[in-house]
C-alpha cells in the first residue's frame, strides 16, 4: 500500500515475529531471509511506535504492545484471508510450520502415539518443552505456545479437550513391607519417606491439593522436578511416592515397583489438551486439533505398544 498506509502485506510478517519471538525463526517460517525479516521488523516498528520485540540476554521478548496485537493478528489474518477467497486451507505435508507443546515428562511418554500421528506430515515439525518451573502467565503461556497438556483445574481458561483420565497411586517397591497386602496405611503413608515431585511454586498437582485439604504432611526426602524418575528412584527402598497409575503400569515390570491405591480418597487425573482462543481459527492448528480429537476417536491407544 501506498500513500503512507500501513501494508497488510506485513501482517504475515508481524504474525511471525510475534509468534515465534525471534527475527531469523520468524524469516525461516514465512520462506524470505533473516535481512529481509529485519527489515520487515524495522518497518513494522516505525508503523507502530513500539520496539515489539525487545532482547533479553540472548532472547527476545514481547513488549506489553506486541502482547495485546498477538492475538489480534492471530484472528485477524485467517479471517482475512477467508474473505479474499485465498485460504486454502493447511497441507501437512507441503507446510513447513513448528507447533509447540508445553508438557510434562510423564505425559509426553503417554502420548508419544499422538505425536506420533503428528509428526508422520512431512510439513510439521514439533516443539515438546516443559511447563516452567517458575511462576508464569497461565494465558501468556497459552498466547506463546500452541498448546499445553495438563490437568483440569490448575489454573488454565483457555479453550481445551479431553486426552485421557487417569488416577494417582502410591508407587513403591515391590518387597516393601509396608504395601506386601496390596494396601498402605494412612500411618505407614506418612511415616515413610517420600519422593515428591515439585513442578514450580504455580502448580499444585492434584494430590497434593488434596492432601493439604486433609492437613496431611509427609516425610519428602528426595525431590524431583518430573514424576518420570519416580518409579527407578522408589525401586529397591523403602520411598514411596505418589504417581499416575499409567507410569507405573509402563515401568513397574523394569523397576519392580507397584501401584497402592493412596490411603485417602481416590484422586482423578484429567489430562487436557489446552490452547488459547486465539489460535482457534489458526488452519494449522485447527488441523493439530482435529487430528488428535480423530485419533482419540478412533480409540487410538494412549499407552503406547
Amino acid at each position: 500500500m501506498s500513500g503512507g498506509e500501513p501494508d497488510l502485506n506485513l501482517l504475515v510478517a508481524l504474525r511471525a515475529l510475534l509468534e515465534e519471538a525471534n527475527v531469523t525463526r520468524a524469516g525461516e517460517r514465512i520462506g524470505i531471509g533473516q535481512s529481509t525479516m529485519s527489515s520487515a521488523l524495522g518497518r513494522l516498528r516505525t508503523q507502530f511506535e513500539d520496539e515489539l520485540l525487545v532482547r533479553v540476554g540472548r532472547d527476545y521478548e514481547l513488549t506489553p504492545l506486541a502482547r495485546q496485537l498477538l492475538p489480534q493478528v492471530q484472528v485477524t489474518i485467517p479471517l482475512i484471508e477467508r474473505a479474499l477467497g485465498i485460504d486454502g486451507g493447511f497441507d501437512p505435508d507441503a507446510a513447513d510450520r513448528r507447533i509447540s507443546f508445553q508438557i510434562t515428562d510423564d505425559a509426553a511418554l503417554e502420548l508419544r502415539p499422538y505425536f506420533t500421528i503428528l509428526r508422520a506430515a512431512r510439513g510439521v515439525k514439533l516443539d515438546l518443552k516443559r511447563i516452567p518451573a517458575d511462576p508464569f502467565d497461565a494465558d501468556r503461556e497459552l498466547l506463546a505456545h500452541d498448546f499445553i497438556v495438563a490437568p483440569a483445574g490448575i489454573g488454565f481458561e483457555g479453550e481445551s479437550v479431553e486426552l485421557y483420565r487417569d488416577e494417582y497411586v502410591v508407587v513403591a517397591a515391590r518387597d516393601n513391607p509396608a504395601v506386601q497386602s496390596g494396601k498402605i496405611s494412612m500411618e505407614d503413608f506418612l511415616r515413610l519417606p517420600h519422593v515428591r515431585c515439585d513442578f514450580g511454586r504455580t502448580i499444585v498437582p492434584p494430590p497434593e491439593r488434596r492432601m493439604r485439604e486433609l492437613d496431611l504432611t509427609f516425610d519428602v526426602r528426595v525431590t524431583t522436578s518430573s514424576m518420570l524418575p519416580i518409579p527407578p528412584i522408589v525401586a529397591g527402598t523403602d520411598l514411596i511416592g505418589v504417581v499416575p497409575r499409567r507410569l507405573v503400569d509402563r515401568l513397574g515390570a523394569v523397576t519392580e515397583t507397584v501401584a497402592i491405591p493412596t490411603p485417602f480418597p481416590a484422586v482423578e487425573l484429567i489430562q487436557r489438551l489446552w490452547w488459547h482462543p486465539a489460535h482457534t481459527h489458526d488452519p494449522a492448528h485447527a488441523w493439530v486439533r482435529e487430528t488428535i480429537v480423530a485419533a482419540l476417536a478412533a480409540g487410538t491407544p494412549a499407552v503406547a505398544p
